[in-house]
């Protein structure tokens, strides 16, 4: 993987994509946006930091309870478009385009900080641990919530691959037995995590990167192929040959810094 072309493809798929992010079923909505501020119990006066912020979802659900949000992304457009959709509303966020791998912040500097649906487009997620690390205060918090794939490596390289065709910016979502080791050399404990399945309705979340038909067509019907252990896992609803939705897993955790 050419992890340098891989943040080239972030770019331009966000950038081209800004306000699908905004609006998404799945980045706008759930649970977990209500969640992670129960989880977090964040306070007034505290300096939060969102990775990967994209719509601005968790910069939103958590700027009510903190001092100040540094909503933080890749694309500049992308920041560009959330910064107008929050508009006047959110006085106490601010806007920073920042590499997640390559924080332009100080050691020590956040007591708080999210990255939300995002990691799996990383090409170095010991970097972006390493780096949460570094920015978060002693006894801070870090809140991440993403896909990740079973520990099986027949359904793991599935799900990878689906999500390539589909988007060419998708780097690969980890088991949760890969990631835990990341956390552990980065001196950052785990204090509570959860799974869940997430439901894709297709059609939307296809079209939310494919470029045109032909793109579609590939994710469709390398999906249609796969065998029945598959499809029994990842939950596929097939009506006359067509996909009506899907499921992955998803997982939401919380690590303190020592």
């Amino acid at each position: 993987m050419d992890k340098e072309n891989v943040k080239a493809k972030v770019i331009k798929q966000f950038g081209n994509n800004a306000n699908k992010y905004v609006t998404s079923e799945s980045h706008s909505k759930g649970e977990d946006l209500t969640l992670l501020v129960d989880w977090l119990k964040p306070q007034d006066h505290w300096i939060a930091l969102d990775i990967a912020t994209g719509g601005g979802h968790v910069a939103k659900a958590l700027a009510p309870h903190v001092k100040q949000v540094v909503a933080s992304d890749l694309t500049k457009e992308m920041l560009a478009n959330t910064s107008q959709h929050l508009g006047s509303s959110f006085q106490n966020i601010f806007y920073v385009i920042a590499d997640a791998e390559n924080l332009p912040f100080l050691d020590q500097t956040f007591d708080v900080i999210t990255c939300r649906i995002a990691p799996h487009h990383f090409p170095n997620p010991d970097r972006f641990v390493k780096e949460v690390a570094r920015v978060l205060k002693p006894n801070g918090s870090f809140l991440m919530i993403d896909n990740v794939v079973p520990e099986e490596s027949h359904l793991a390289k599935f799900m990878n691959t689906f999500e390539r065709l589909r988007d060419e910016s998708h780097a690969a979502c980890l088991s949760i037995e890969k990631w835990r080791p990341l956390f552990s050399e980065a001196n950052l404990m785990e204090i509570k995590s959860k799974v869940r399945k997430k439901t894709y309705v297709f059609p939307e979340w296809v079209k939310r990167t494919a470029v045109n038909q032909h793109q579609i067509d590939k994710v469709t019907d390398y999906i249609l192929k796969a065998d029945e252990k598959i499809h029994e896992y990842f939950h596929i609803i097939i009506n006359e040959q067509s996909i009506d939705s899907l499921q992955v897993d998803e997982w939401m955790v919380q690590y303190m810094k020592n």
